[in-house]
């Protein structure tokens, strides 16, 4: 204890020579501190090691020891030559970041894309990753395209003319619409998509340089007349659409509609990229077919994504594509990465064809469709001005705001009082026609739901009064 002392009294003394002095100059000799101390060689020499290690002291074998050159005051980093070196950055971008942030454990959820965690069948995943770690051939190489029974999976789900052989394996559906943007375009050309859509499709189309060309949209999906429009002003050869549960508005693309953006695509010579996002998500009614079950000649490239419907961690979706599109987007996809984890294919065919995936599909319907009448049960008690349908399924309700409520200024004053909510204006790739929020009944239990709306209603109400105290009096 006496020399455990003795060395706090050492290093101590050590250091206030250290803060004295200048560097280069000689400290005491051991000698003269275990005279000073009344410690023992032992003990100076490890407060001596102990201070030196702190970079206080420099010892010279032979000579002594000596206070350490001091290091030059670190300098502040310059990073404002980027700002030169970088193009301007695209507007928009950040929002997309944003749509996959994880929000504070404090704050409620009104908008978010993934469902709430207990929605997700974790366990069931788990469980069958578990099960394909220990199989040690998933760890081996994997073919681009994917594990052929994956791949087989997808195609029945996409029905009509695909098979497994015309689908490709990727980590999500962001990474999906990335390979399609790119690989059936060049920089420069135009593409389609519907207004309101997904913003970060428009984000990626305009990173692969593609001029965009919103299409509008109503209750029944994109407007025929307007597409056929678009096609003939542009010359485009791509579409982007959402035919099922549209995110963010939830629209449905309507069965009298179908064979007429059919028959546009088809003489156009274009495209159509179903984003079948919402698949396994609808609550009322019948769930219509895919679009591509009902193509012939390969103008539908599928797009499917389990990463929305199961939890955010399976990263795991597919595009089909058939003849000349599907080796181009083959090529596209191996400049972005080789394949999919193995495992993680392993472990999404083992839970997709297990019966707890049908399981889990029931038993999501019955939840949302809980949690969507808790939400517009709430719109209609707190907000009864703000205009929202009855979304048939999916994640999310398209709210149009009341005259004189921005969207900006509503989420961002929301997000103070810890509510967040999207605004409507990014979802539009043009100038959006009045003011929206997207409002999500599947990423929160009821509760957080009805709670969320009451503290918007109230933040609503303070922009009101906040208006009219600032607007000129009449």
């Amino acid at each position: 204890m006496n020399e455990d002392n003795a060395a706090v009294r050492v290093i101590d003394d050590l250091r206030s020579f250290v803060r004295a002095g200048q560097p280069g100059d000689r400290l005491p000799s051991v000698r003269a501190l275990m005279a000073r101390h009344r410690a023992s060689p032992v003990t100076v020499q490890q407060a001596i090691r102990k201070v030196a290690g702190e970079g206080l002291v420099e010892v010279r074998p032979g000579r002594g020891s000596f206070v350490a050159p001091r290091p030059a005051p670190a300098r502040s980093p310059d990073l404002s030559w980027q700002s030169v070196a970088l193009s301007p950055a695209r507007p928009g971008d950040d929002l997309v970041a944003s749509l996959i942030a994880v929000p504070r454990p404090e704050v409620l959820q009104l908008s978010s894309g993934y469902l709430d965690p207990a929605l997700q069948p974790v366990e069931a995943l788990g469980a069958a990753l578990s099960r394909a770690a220990r199989r040690t051939a998933t760890w081996g190489r994997v073919p681009l395209e994917g594990r052929e029974e994956l791949r087989a999976w997808f195609a029945r789900e996409a029905g009509g003319e695909f098979r497994a052989g015309d689908m490709l394996v990727c980590p999500g559906a962001q990474a999906a619409l990335s390979a399609v943007f790119r690989g059936l375009t060049e920089p420069g050309d135009t593409v389609l998509l519907e207004a309101p859509t997904y913003l970060g499709a428009i984000a990626v189309a305009r990173d692969a340089g593609l001029k965009v060309v919103p299409v509008p949209t109503d209750a029944d999906g994109v407007r025929p007349d307007l597409l056929a429009t678009a096609f003939d002003r542009t010359g485009a050869r791509l579409f982007y659409c959402q035919p099922l549960h549209a995110n963010p508005h939830g629209a449905v693309l309507s069965k009298e509609r179908r064979p007429e953006v059919f028959s546009i695509v088809h003489a156009a010579g274009a495209f159509l990229i179903e984003d079948d996002w919402a698949r396994g998500f609808t609550i009322d009614g019948d769930v219509p077919p895919t679009l591509a079950s009902e193509d012939v000649d390969g103008h539908v490239v599928y797009v499917r994504s389990l990463t929305k419907v199961a939890a955010p961690g399976l990263r795991v979706a597919a595009i089909g594509a058939r003849g000349q599109a599907g080796i181009r987007l083959r090529t596209a996809r191996s400049l972005d990465d080789f394949y999919v984890s193995g495992p993680l294919q392993e472990a999404t065919v083992d839970f997709v064809t297990s019966p707890v995936w049908r399981r889990h599909l029931r038993t999501l319907q019955g939840a949302l469709r809980s949690r969507r009448d808790a939400l517009l049960s709430a719109v209609h008690s707190h907000l009864p001005d703000f205009h929202v349908s009855t979304p048939s399924g999916g994640l999310h309700a398209w709210a149009r705001l009341p005259e004189g409520i921005d969207d900006m200024v509503l989420t961002n004053a929301a997000e103070a009082h810890d509510v967040v909510v999207f605004p409507g204006r990014p979802w539009f790739a043009a100038e959006p026609p009045g003011s929206y929020v997207r409002l999500t009944f599947g990423g929160a239990p009821e509760h957080a739901l009805a709670e969320g709306i009451q503290r918007l209603a109230e933040v609503t109400a303070a922009i009101r009064r906040a208006t009219r105290v600032t607007s000129p009096a009449g």
